[in-house]
């Protein structure tokens, strides 16, 4: 009867203090060892569950890996056992097809450059751009453009990891690019690339850390909105996208720039979000309707003129026009936020906040704002069997937290009659070259 059992190897200590997790196979008095490619603390080893404890940073994802590579060890035993005498040269070498499938003239880079490619191809093009970012760094900190999967090494990792740090920047943008990292080492394992043996992640901790609050207060919002702006001025574009935001219950400005006339139907605007593929249904209320009908007039198909037409949606080429537009909308928002004396500073992203802020200020329940904003809250296991909120209630909620801001909006009629005329005269439209001017102009 052959033995299979995960043991920490304590006969082979390392010189960083760790020793090896392995597969122990044993048969008639004869052991056999199988290298997980793990290795750990002697503390971090819980000896009566056979695996790790919750003191080391990734032992979640490890105890998965180990448990997986234990039954695929299990299964080829089963297999043998079945048809013939079992014996350890037909283990490994049933076990080592599964393990090393190198393929000619794969680099790193080539293969991160066909990921990046398919991403594009599927309209994923803000997963190819975090890809892409995260592959440029690596590359330009190896310097080599034929690097391989088996040069990226915990020590490679480590010391690409210490020298962002040294560089100042964030513990969440690193985490960003080690995530599309090992993203991408994951697939290639399982297209069997590289073996996975030398997958180098177990001992990297990727690490994040809070950000500071972004949610401003409902009296600061009520000061910009107050704040005297020349129409059809930058400040004046700027602060009609803020405010078209906060009335669609924190609406991303790139779910904003892809709406068309057919998202809205009968006084609603329905919309699937481009980050999450999260269906929405948000009633149209007055404040909405009257910054749409200020650009009712955008020659493109879109209700805000932010596209040209002829732009391919969720191409990258939209999506640098998003980022540019957001851009220069949070410049022009933090110029209103200091003609109106207030030292914060003021983004598009910090209006989701700030809705979610105001809502529970207002007393409304965490479930019920979490639905708002398409998040799961709690469980997500019992939220399956939880009934959705009435639509009903949650348009209350939104134009409860409107009126909180905006009090003077609570008199305007009945969102419902709002139509979308044609656009008439295309030379309205004409964007400026001035890198802070790319709002439309009207005569």
């Amino acid at each position: 009867m052959v033995h299979l059992k995960i043991v920490l190897d304590v006969r082979r200590k390392k010189s960083d203090g760790t020793y090896p997790v392995t597969f122990r196979v044993t048969n008639i008095k004869k052991v056999h060892l199988i290298h997980s490619g793990i290795s750990i603390k002697e503390n971090d080893w819980d000896q009566n569950k056979l695996n790790l404890r919750s003191t080391h940073p990734n032992y979640s994802t490890i105890n998965v890996a180990l448990s997986k590579r234990y039954y695929e060890i299990q299964k080829a035993i089963l297999q043998i056992e079945e048809s013939e005498p079992f014996c350890f040269e037909k283990l490994k070498s049933k076990l080592m097809p599964k393990q090393i499938q190198p393929v000619i003239n794969t680099t790193f880079l080539n293969f991160a450059n066909k990921v990046v490619d398919e991403f594009i191809l599927v309209k994923r093009t803000g997963n190819a751009l975090v890809y892409r970012t995260a592959i440029n760094r690596l590359m330009l900190y190896t310097d080599n453009l034929k690097l391989e999967f088996k040069d990226i090494n915990y020590t490679l990792l480590d010391n690409f990891q210490n020298k962002l740090s040294q560089e100042g920047m964030s513990k969440n943008t690193i985490g960003n690019y080690f995530r599309s990292i090992r993203a991408l080492f994951n697939k290639a394992i399982k297209a069997k690339i590289v073996a996975r043996d030398l997958y180098p992640f177990y001992d990297i901790s990727i690490k994040t850390e809070k950000t500071a609050k972004r949610a401003i207060g409902s009296d600061e919002l009520s000061k910009i909105y107050n704040c005297p702006k020349k129409t059809n001025s930058q400040q004046w574009h700027a602060a009609n996208f803020l405010f078209l935001s906060f009335a669609l219950r924190g609406m991303s400005f790139t779910d904003m720039a892809y709406l068309k006339s057919e998202n809205i139907h009968k006084g609603y605007i329905t919309y699937r979000r481009r980050k999450t593929k999260k269906l929405y249904t948000i009633k149209l209320h007055p404040v909405a309707i009257q910054i749409f009908n200020y650009y009712k007039d955008n020659p493109t198909d879109y209700l805000l003129p932010v596209f040209t037409k002829g732009t391919i949606e969720d191409s990258e080429a939209a999506i640098r026009i998003t980022r540019q537009w957001i851009k220069v909308t949070n410049n022009y928002l933090n110029q209103i936020t200091s003609q109106c004396k207030l030292k914060i500073n003021l983004t598009t992203y910090v209006i989701r906040h700030t809705w979610a802020t105001t809502a529970k200020k207002l007393g409304y329940s965490n479930e019920m704002i979490a639905e708002s904003l398409g998040h799961e809250y709690g469980n997500k296991i019992t939220n399956i069997y939880l009934d959705d909120f009435d639509q009903s209630l949650i348009d209350q909620m939104n134009d409860k937290v409107i009126i909180n801001v905006i009090p003077c909006l609570k008199l305007v009629r009945n969102p419902c009659s709002f139509t979308l005329r044609p656009s008439i005269d295309l030379n309205k439209y004409k964007l400026q070259k001035t890198s802070l001017s790319i709002y439309s102009k009207y005569k």
